[in-house]
């Protein structure tokens, strides 16, 4: 596989990120609310600086990696969500997202945070792969004490 090139984003590439965004949730049959409507979301996101967007890819990035940082309870230190991780299908299994995902192990710990979290879907076994090669554990799969499970609710 050629060099990759990974990159923070900026507001100007709000556009490229809401395609990859748009396409990631029309591949796995999520709702979108279109490229166009991603775009000037993430534009004002980034822009207030909540959240952060690794690109791979010089021109038209391939992949992206969208994190989110928060300020941890317990130590003083930071707390890292990675919220998406999305490679386009014709680049996969070339090692993009783990490089996607080593980047922003990277940058994680460069900014201070101690722990960095994400959800994925029981299915996803490429996904939860490439996270527990990178030493990513499962909370629910522990065998000792209660399974933790993740929750949401649309308000």
């Amino acid at each position: 596989m050629p060099a990759v090139t990974i990159r923070e984003a900026h507001a100007a590439d709000a556009e490229a990120i809401g395609r990859l965004l748009h396409d990631f949730n029309t591949e796995f049959d999520d709702p979108t609310p279109g490229p166009g409507s991603v775009a000037q979301r993430v534009r004002l996101l980034l822009e207030a600086g909540e959240v952060t967007v690794l690109l791979a890819g010089r021109r038209e990035p391939s992949g992206l990696a969208l994190l989110r940082f928060r300020p941890s309870l317990w130590p003083e230190a930071l707390d890292c969500y990675l919220e998406e991780l999305y490679v386009v299908p014709g680049r996969r299994r070339g090692g993009l997202g783990g490089a996607l995902l080593e980047a922003a192990i990277e940058l994680a710990r460069r900014r201070g945070a101690v722990r960095m979290e994400l959800d994925t879907s029981e299915d996803d076994v490429a996904a939860r792969a490439l996270y527990e090669r990178l030493g990513f554990n499962d909370r629910g799969g522990r065998a000792e004490g209660p399974r933790e499970l993740s929750y949401e609710r649309e308000l």
